[in-house]
């Protein structure tokens, strides 16, 4: 998976249009609230993984709304996947997550 950008800190120096698209695209997949907590649901799971089964149970929402929103984020670059059998489990993207959250940063400016 292509990072963000380098560690530099867009505080620092200014984004290339190409990282901007980039980043553009990471925070729009963000920008939904649902696709937000089960972001935080994937990494805060036990293991740093979590099967699609155990994210439903955790909204109001179908399954097949769930494996909408699990499919922007996959596709953003956010989540990692895997199948075993029937099930689909994801995993946090670290190094996407990561590049992004120094990206943003401004510390050591």
């Amino acid at each position: 998976m292509e990072t963000v950008a380098c560690c530099t800190p867009m505080t620092r120096e200014p984004m290339t249009a190409p990282q901007a698209e980039r980043v553009s695209a990471l925070l729009k997949a963000l920008a939904d609230p649902v696709r937000l907590q089960l972001l935080s649901l994937v990494a805060s799971h036990e293991g740093g993984e979590a099967c699609v089964c155990d994210l439903a149970e955790a909204f109001d929402l179908s399954q097949p709304t769930i494996s909408h929103h699990l499919k922007v984020l996959h596709g953003s670059g956010l989540l990692e996947r895997s199948k075993r059998g029937v099930w689909v489990y994801y995993k946090v993207a670290d190094e996407v997550l990561n590049s992004l959250g120094k990206l943003i940063s401004s510390a050591g400016a």
